[in-house]
Parts: structure tokens; sequence; C-alpha cells
């Protein structure tokens, strides 16, 4: 799977140019070239590594990520003295843009200073640009011939940081779901906890990758005609308890939603409840245990 996924990627021949602002050179990632006029400082590639993507940032401040696992590049270059953050972040979003990237998060300036650096994505990452004066930051997403790039783009007054995440498959912990290990667990426990439910970081909408783990839990409710159930949404401890609350709400009534529109189950034998971080499956200390969390549960009622 990784090598699949570096070739694809070779080939894309996506060199993200910008008129003659941005210049390929052989030391830059294939998928992104540089500022014209910078400088490389360092550069650094896992083969497969665990990146912490910051997404967003709450009503209350808090800055909300992503683990990413994949082939992982961080290249730090010193700007052109000459040249203003607006000037190199504006090029290298238009570039992106034009190549197909989505932009998922943007913060400028006192929005993602000095907090976006001593929050714990800036802590993880190493993000020395962001402490330089006038920072800029975006995050994207590419998908191409089936594979996912992430990019992430740090420009401050000295030095810009771009980091470029390629994803190499599916998150080993994704486990299949069928109904006859969901009755399974119900009867032995009372609930059963479903990995196989999908949302984009701080999002409620399904993903359309949900759909096995969503038809064996319909399975299952017409098998068992009578079994009514709580749709508990679970998360992580990243950002407040209020907002994680909510979120888990929201996910836990799309669920609910779902199985009722568009699988026929009576909406009288769902409820769907929330409880953000305050029942988790794993410490939050690491990655591992933080996907663990971040779950849907059903509870026979």
């Amino acid at each position: 799977m990784m090598k699949r996924a570096l070739l694809i990627f070779s080939t894309m021949l996506l060199l993200i140019k910008a008129g003659t602002a941005l210049a390929q050179q052989d030391d830059d990632h294939p998928l992104v070239s540089r500022y014209a006029g910078s400088t490389l400082q360092t550069k650094k590639v896992e083969e497969f590594g665990e990146y912490k993507l910051i997404t967003n940032r709450t009503a209350q401040g808090d800055f909300l990520s992503e683990m990413l696992k994949g082939k992982v590049t961080r290249i730090i270059y010193g700007n052109p003295a000459e040249r203003s953050t607006l000037e190199i972040f504006s090029n290298y979003r238009k570039a992106l843009e034009r190549a197909g990237v989505k932009t998922l998060y943007v913060c400028e300036l006192e929005h993602c200073g000095p907090a976006f650096a001593r929050s714990a994505w800036g802590r993880y990452n190493g993000l020395f640009a962001a402490s330089d004066g006038d920072p800029r930051y975006l995050c994207g997403k590419l998908v191409a011939q089936g594979s996912t790039a992430y990019v992430a783009l740090m420009v401050g007054r000295a030095r810009s940081q771009l980091d470029i995440i390629e994803i190499l498959g599916m998150e080993e912990d994704k486990v299949a779901v069928d109904a006859g290990a969901l009755a399974q667990a119900l009867d032995r426990e009372g609930k059963v906890s479903i990995y196989g439910i999908y949302f984009d970081t701080d999002k409620a909408e399904i993903k359309p990758e949900s759909k096995a783990a969503l038809d064996e839990i319909a399975k299952l409710l017409k098998e068992r005609a009578t079994l009514k159930l709580f749709v508990v949404g679970h998360t992580d401890m990243t950002a407040s308890l209020e907002h994680n609350r909510a979120l888990s709400a929201a996910r836990a009534q799309a669920v609910v939603k779902e199985l009722v529109e568009n699988y026929g189950v009576a909406a009288t034998r769902l409820e769907g409840h929330g409880v953000g971080p305050l029942a988790p499956a794993a410490s939050n200390a690491s990655p591992e245990g933080r996907s663990k969390n971040r779950r849907v549960e059903l509870v026979a009622r």
C-alpha cells in the first residue's frame, strides 16, 4: 500500500505553481514547490508517522485537531526578506486551490499567533514559523486517483513551514461491523461500540464510507423487531466539555436520523444522546486512546 500510494503521488505531477512566484527545486516536495527566493533550512521525512493537524478553532478559542497517519514530510524555508507574509501566503493559497486542494481551515495574524504556537498541535509539530510574527496558517486536503494528502502551511515573517502528510491506507483500528457480533455484544454487555461510522473533524455529517456499519445496524434492528436503542455519541478530550457534548449529541442524532429516514426504522425505537468525553473507553493521553474514545455506542433500552 505504501509503495502504491507513493507511486501515485509521484506520477500525479501536481507541481503546484503560481506563475513565477513558486519555483520547484530538487529538495522540495513533488506536490508543492517553494516560494521563489526562499532557502531550504530543514527537511525531515518520516515514511510512516503521526501528525496532529489543526483543523478549526472554537468560539472559546480552543484549537481543534485531527491525528493523521502516513508519510510525513516537514520542510522549513527561509523567506526572502523583501516579501511580506501576506504576499507569500496568498501565492501558496492560490496555487494550492488551483491544484484542487480543498481548504479546510485558515487563520491569520492575531487569530493564530502565540496561542496557536502554544497549542497542543503547535507543541506536537514544532511549529517554528508561528513565532516569527505576522503568522498566517492554512490546512487543506487533496484527493486524487484514490489517494489522499493533507497540506499544512504556516508563513511567518522570517520562515515558512510546509508539511505534507500522505495517507497510506485505512487506520488499523477501524474494524468491520456485522449484525451477529452486535447482537452478541448487546446480549453480553448491554452495549456495543461502533467504530465504522465516520465524521469529518468537528462535523456531524455522516460520511459515505459509514454505509457498511449502518447497513449492519439496520439489519440488527430488523432481525430483532422489539429491540430499542440509545445511540450515544462519544468524543476524545480535545476542545471544551460543552463543545464536545454538543458535537457528540449532534452525531448521535445524525445516526438516528439516517436509520429512520433511509432504513425505515421506527423513530420510537431510537434515541440519540451525546456525552462528549465523559465516558472514555481508553486514556486520552495517547493518539490510540483518543481514537478509541471517538465512537458511537449502541445501548439496549
